[in-house]
């Protein structure tokens, strides 16, 4: 289970709190390349913010949320157009909190790792290099997966 869980409001107040300085938002499609897109995206922010030490393990995590959202994003009844994800890094000092929103309502659930397996080890993954991460649903329907990673300041 996850070692923490905001508020529904909390990664939205936020997110409408943050100085636009201390936000990224990235809207991403269902489909693999995003994957990608995400690790650009947080490496750059976090070098901008003067956080690059966290690039490497912000840049994993954001991955496998990534990968998550895109494996759960499409599902039956909805078309890529209706699944949106959203990438979101925000800079509360002395933490960066990683969100990524999805259109799913499958609740992350961790795994045991299995070390040989090419699946399943995501949530572990994101746990081990997160100083804790959670999920909340949205109002809206979907859910929002997020990591909590301190700086050094």
């Amino acid at each position: 289970m996850p070692s923490a869980q905001l508020s529904r409001r909390s990664v939205r107040e936020m997110l409408r709190s943050a100085e636009a300085a201390d936000r990224a938002i990235c809207p991403l499609g269902p489909q693999a390349d995003s994957v990608k897109t995400a690790r650009d995206v947080t490496r750059s922010t976090l070098d901008e913010w003067g956080l690059s030490e966290l690039g490497d393990d912000a840049a994993l995590v954001v991955s496998e949320l990534v990968t998550n959202a895109v494996r759960y994003a499409l599902y039956p009844g909805r078309t890529r157009d209706e699944s949106p994800i959203t990438l979101a890094l925000i800079r509360l000092s002395p933490d960066i909190l990683l969100v990524v929103a999805d259109p799913s309502d499958e609740v992350p659930t961790p795994k045991k790792p299995d070390f040989i397996s090419e699946h399943g080890r995501g949530l572990y993954i994101v746990e081990t290099y997160s100083q804790e991460w959670g999920w909340d649903a949205l109002d809206d329907g979907g859910k929002a997966v997020w990591a909590r990673f301190r700086t050094s300041d």
